[in-house]
């Protein structure tokens, strides 16, 4: 047996449906739903005194994010969700910074920097926007780049070695990702991307539920922030702490939700048995798969045709009598951006790519 084979058996979801909807939510392992009701249990009959016992929940789930995306456990901010963290990290970025973002970004990415006294940029949309990203940034002088590795809309793919290059050419500019789409399907080491502030949320790829992100920093982004957010949890409960807290700490003023982040503790702890390199491949995979699948069906778009794609894509087809016909035979999936949004992890199958075809044949 595969290990994606055992992994997939341990969703009881996938027993029901065909779950093409990861970009949506990603799905509930039976490991962590265990380590959920067993720390619930614990809280039931033991009150404050569990709770007290197991605060290094927290710290675990810093060392392990860490970890995974090569980033110092110091260097990792805990937040109940990427929106949250990232409107808190920008209210300490100076006003009148110049920023560029793309058209069609996800909102909760780009609202932030549009809501705020900076100086905005929105690319338009492109298919291919490496070119445009690179054509505003020598144009003239650009302050912050703000993107997402994966588009939601339709899993236009942005890779961290491009950004890389970007970071090389222009080491001063702060580059802002946000990885919800990407972390969990494929490998980043923030180290080496070039990113200097990559922000989460858990519940997708990650598999680790609601309630629970992170904001990751590289080698001297903490220097350009100064954020006014702060609490007596930030300080490590240190009454004269207050000067002294760090970016990350400053993101987590008040208690931190211990169910969640011990559930994307346990989750991440389930990718990387099974290896953060493996998934990456059968995303890879999966991916060309469904590109050949789609190409074959006449429902290709243009940004299938790039280098490479991500995990997530938007089928241009959105009749009522489609999703109907989908949905009524137990496939889920979303509608997005005009067309039917679909998307895979590494617990769905070729038998679930084949059942997408043959519905849409």
């Amino acid at each position: 047996m595969t290990p994606f084979r055992h992994f997939r058996n341990q969703f009881p979801a996938l027993r029901r449906y065909t779950y093409l909807n990861t970009a949506a939510w990603g799905l509930l392992h039976e490991s962590v739903l265990e380590w959920r009701q067993e720390h619930d249990l614990d809280y039931l009959i033991g009150g404050s005194v569990h709770k007290m016992d197991c605060l290094d929940i927290l710290d675990r789930t810093r060392e392990r994010i860490g970890a995974c995306f090569g980033c110092p456990a110091g260097q990792v901010a805990l937040v109940p969700n990427f929106s949250i963290g990232l409107n808190l990290l920008l209210e300490g970025l100076p006003k009148g910074s110049r920023v560029v973002l793309l058209e069609g970004d996800y909102p909760s990415l780009n609202w932030p920097f549009l809501s705020r006294d900076f100086r905005v940029e929105v690319l338009p949309s492109d298919p291919s926007p490496e070119e445009q990203i690179l054509g505003a940034l020598r144009t003239g002088p650009v302050d912050v780049l703000a993107l997402s590795l994966v588009r939601w809309i339709d899993g236009l793919l942005i890779e961290p070695d491009f950004l890389a290059r970007v970071k090389s050419e222009f080491p001063d500019l702060l580059i802002i990702a946000d990885g919800t789409q990407y972390l969990g399907a494929f490998q980043l080491d923030l180290a080496a991307s070039g990113i200097d502030v990559l922000g989460a949320s858990g519940y997708k790829w990650l598999l680790g539920g609601n309630g629970n992100g992170f904001m990751l920093f590289g080698q001297g982004a903490t220097e350009r922030f100064q954020p006014p957010s702060s609490g007596f949890n930030a300080s490590g409960h240190d009454l004269s702490g207050r000067e002294g807290i760090s970016l990350p700490r400053s993101l987590e003023p008040g208690h931190l939700d211990l169910l969640c982040f011990g559930s994307l503790n346990k989750s991440l702890e389930l990718l990387q048995d099974i290896g953060l390199d493996v998934i990456e491949a059968q995303s890879r995979t999966m991916s060309a798969q469904v590109v050949e699948a789609l190409q074959s069906l006449g429902l290709d778009t243009p940004v299938v045709h790039r280098p490479r794609h991500s995990t997530i894509f938007n089928i241009p087809r959105s009749e009522d009598a489609l999703m109907e016909r989908l949905s009524g035979a137990g496939l889920v999936c979303s509608r997005r951006g005009g067309g039917i949004r679909v998307s895979f992890h590494c617990y769905n199958s070729e038998n679930d790519l084949d059942q997408l075809v043959e519905l849409l044949k």
